[in-house]
Order: C-alpha cells, then sequence, then structure tokens
C-alpha cells in the first residue's frame, strides 16, 4: 500500500488526535487533549519552529505523523534537523511509511541546507530500532535529560 506524505492541515486534527494518543500509550506518556492542542497550536502556527507532516493512506486517512524542527549545531556553525515525534498506526507497521516519513524530513533538510537529521528512541523500541538501523547511523552518544 502506498502512503503519501503531505504538510499537516486542519483537515488531518482527527487522524492526528488519534496517532498523537497512540503515540503516547505507546511510551506510556499521560497526555491530555489540553497538551494536544497546545501542540497542534504549535504545529499549525507558521512563526514556530515545530512543523508536522502527515502520512495518508490511499482513502486520505492519516496512518503516520512526523514533528520536525530544526536546531543549531555551534560545533559545525551549520543546522540540522531533529526529528522529535515518529508514530506509525501499529495496522501500517511493516509497509515502510516510517521510511517515507524520515525520507520526506531528509527531503526538507536537504531543500533548507541542514547538515542531518537527527532523533532518539527508546533503547527498548525494538522494531523502530530497526528501522532506522536500516535507514541512518547510530551514534555514540549518550542523552541525559535534567528535569527542571
Amino acid at each position: 500500500m502506498a502512503v503519501t506524505v503531505v504538510p499537516l492541515a486542519p483537515e488531518h486534527r482527527p487522524g492526528w488526535d488519534r496517532l498523537c494518543a497512540g503515540y503516547a500509550a505507546f511510551y506510556r506518556v499521560e497526555q491530555t487533549e489540553e497538551m494536544r492542542d497546545t501542540v497542534w497550536g504549535w504545529l499549525m502556527d507558521p512563526g514556530n519552529d515545530v512543523k508536522g507532516l502527515v502520512a495518508l493512506d490511499e482513502g486520505g486517512e492519516p496512518v503516520g505523523l512526523a514533528h520536525y524542527r530544526p536546531f543549531a549545531r555551534p560545533l559545525r556553525a551549520g543546522y540540522g534537523g531533529f526529528l522529535d515525534d515518529l508514530f506509525v498506526d501499529p495496522k501500517m507497521r511493516g509497509k515502510r511509511v516510517a521510511d517515507a516519513l524520515i525520507e520526506a524530513v531528509a527531503a526538507i533538510g536537504r531543500e533548507r541546507g541542514w547538515s542531518l537529521i537527527r532523533w532518539i528512541t527508546a533503547d527498548d523500541n525494538d522494531r523502530g530500532r530497526g528501522v532506522y538501523d536500516r535507514l541512518a547511523a547510530r551514534t555514540m552518544w549518550i542523552t541525559y535529560d535534567m528535569v527542571l
């Protein structure tokens, strides 16, 4: 099944909500409707750096999402793209939807002159890591969070 990747638009909101809820559940993150309203507002604001893509099935139903943004790379004196969120409807896994979303973000990055696309995932996300290992190089960097 072929998918089409397009920028998020207002008509995608119901499907995006469903996918966001699935993404939060996958990572066991409590997410409220108000939180999704906030993120949707960012995604619909042309002045916000956070952007979104959605993969649509042949019937135009959202089956995957990607949120991304630029980030400065001072050591390299340039910019990269950060893929914040990637989620594919479980019914669509194994159909290269994630590949299409990642490649769409990469194409945007190439157009904007970014040097790379970077993302993180959970160590136990074996299925996702299989895709990521095929498409990109795992780095040696370890991530830390300081809760504020």
